[in-house]
């Protein structure tokens, strides 16, 4: 490493050529898993002096009734195309949707779909939060599923993809066994945390909708090519060695009348392939923390770790 270049130390460095082979149930090669973003988003946030909440001065009623099609439309007829081709959701969900809209957070826990905390609102941010509050983000999290659920989540992806240096520490510590913040593998690997056992869980940003819609300027079915690439190539890989593949959803996007059809046709392909252990992310993770992947994991990278001075 070049003087003056520090590494964060979130993880190991391991290169896919030489790693110990995961096996999903059943001789399946690729864990798929959707994750729907069950989101709640303030028309008029307190601001953050880092990041505006919405480009407009507030209140901005465009991108907030956009958004609020999820509650309304969206996530049911997501919803219903999902059950009918056999994929659990696993909710990044904003837990104060819990308060605002209980009917859709009853609704996905009687569809046996798992919940992980996306923060308490898509509308305000991780960045300047001291200790203490970031620790009241996540107990608010914990109790809120909970008592609203009976679930006790496993899982953290960052409200609006904003973190802390001490984010992935604190959530290990609450006992949580993975994290969907980190963008950089196909597989799950340890991370690095003060207490515990923390592993990435494969969180795509590349195949995710909003940047499908938003970023890429994708037509429905040119997305729907995308997702189908991205499956046949991680199936295909996953014979040597485990992949996942995580489909990252909003509603208020992929929900939408003209869109639904072809995610419908991806769901299909993928349902009739046999290759996809079609999982939560929470099952990924216990089976891959039950298995000593992690261990091995860890293994490989040590065969790799830089000589030290």
């Amino acid at each position: 490493m070049r003087e003056g270049e520090k590494d964060p130390g979130l993880y190991d460095f391991r290169p896919w050529r030489d790693r110990a082979k995961i096996e999903w149930p059943d001789g399946k090669s690729v864990a798929v898993w959707v994750s729907p973003n069950l989101e709640y988003y303030e028309i008029d946030p307190p601001a953050n002096p880092q990041r505006k909440s919405w480009p407009k001065p507030h209140p901005d009623i465009v991108p907030y009734g956009h958004r609020d099609y999820a509650n309304r439309i969206g996530h049911w007829r997501m919803a219903e195309v999902m059950e009918k081709h056999g994929f659990k959701g696993s909710v990044s969900l904003s837990v104060a949707l819990c308060q605002h809209h209980p009917d859709v957070v009853a609704h996905a826990n009687g569809l046996d779909w798992e919940f992980f905390s996306h923060g308490i609102y898509n509308t305000r941010y991780s960045y300047g939060m001291d200790e203490a509050q970031e620790r009241a983000i996540i107990e608010d999290s914990i109790r809120t599923v909970r008592d609203a659920t009976g679930q006790t989540i496993k899982g953290w992806l960052a409200p609006a993809l904003t973190h802390t240096p001490r984010t992935l520490d604190l959530i290990a510590e609450y006992g949580m066994s993975y994290t969907c913040d980190l963008y950089h593998d196909d597989q799950p690997g340890p991370v690095h945390v003060k207490q515990g056992r923390l592993i990435s869980m494969p969180y795509s940003i590349e195949v995710n909708d909003h940047y499908g819609f938003f970023v890429y300027n994708m037509s429905p079915r040119e997305y729907a090519d995308t997702l189908i690439r991205q499956y046949e190539r991680l199936a295909a890989e996953g014979e040597r060695s485990g992949t996942v593949m995580c489909i990252p959803l909003h509603s208020y996007l992929i929900g939408q009348p003209h869109r639904i059809g072809p995610f419908e046709e991806v769901l299909k392909h993928i349902a009739a392939d046999g290759r996809a252990w079609i999982t939560r992310s929470g099952d990924i993770a216990d089976h891959f923390l039950a298995n000593d992947y992690y261990d091995q994991a860890a293994a490989d990278a040590a065969r790799y770790a830089e000589p030290q001075a």
